[in-house]
């Protein structure tokens, strides 16, 4: 699989005993850990494929259970639906506004499912099953993680994917501020790295100092609703 450039390389593995060394078929996709890597690192092809096993996932519900009330889709979706579009999100997460709908457009379906939900808009049906729209989702996921990198209760060095910005500058706000290095991609822009440092700076300091992660996750919420809210 050639990444990041166009050249015609061939590659060749050379056998330690007898025999003919073999040419390596050229790859444009390759699975790993059931997340689809392309050439172009783009998450079309990722996406499509969550969003159909979710969506299949969803039409068995729809045949075994005829009437889904506001606790049966509870269980339902957020158990066995909403988890094919969320694994391992940080690192195809969607930019493009196509691939943004493929996955909110199971959503929109899931949510007509439940009784009394037909006539109402998909805010309203959000707003009345308690759940936000799937790209809130990912941004609260991104902080979390983000969290967990630098407080230290991720075991890995905070440095591999993010630079602390400089303190000596006495910047507004928190007391663990990322610096955000220039790109010129959209794939390096929209990197879990990079696409979240905003977000995560514009957070107030008493968020980022939550002592664990579930006071993380409580303050978190309050926040982001006081900020639709406003």
């Amino acid at each position: 699989m050639h990444i990041g450039h166009r050249h015609t390389t061939g590659y060749v593995l050379q056998h330690n005993g007898n025999g003919k060394p073999r040419v390596l078929d050229e790859s444009n996709k390759e699975q790993d850990l059931g997340v689809c890597v392309s050439t172009d690192l783009k998450p079309s092809t990722q996406c499509t494929k969550s969003a159909n096993r979710a969506m299949s996932v969803l039409r068995m519900a729809k045949r075994n259970f005829p009437r889904i009330d506001k606790d049966d889709f509870a269980i339902l979706y957020k158990t066995y639906i909403r988890r094919h579009m969320e694994y391992c999100i940080q690192a195809w997460s969607p930019h493009l506004v196509k691939d943004i709908e493929t996955l909110e457009k199971v959503q929109r379906r899931a949510t007509k499912c439940v009784i009394g939900m037909k006539g109402k808009t998909y805010e309203q049906r959000l707003q009345l099953l308690n759940i936000t729209t799937l790209e809130k989702r990912r941004q609260r996921g991104d902080l979390i993680e983000v969290y967990k990198i630098l407080t230290g209760k991720e075991d890995m060095d905070p440095t591999y994917l993010f630079q602390f910005a400089n303190r000596d500058l006495n910047l507004r706000g928190h007391h663990l501020k990322l610096y955000k290095k220039p790109c010129r991609l959209n794939v390096r822009k929209y990197f879990f790295s990079q696409r979240i440092v905003s977000l995560w700076n514009s957070l107030p300091d008493h968020v980022v100092a939550a002592p664990s992660v579930n006071s993380f996750k409580k303050r978190l919420d309050d926040y982001m609703a006081d900020m639709d809210n406003s």
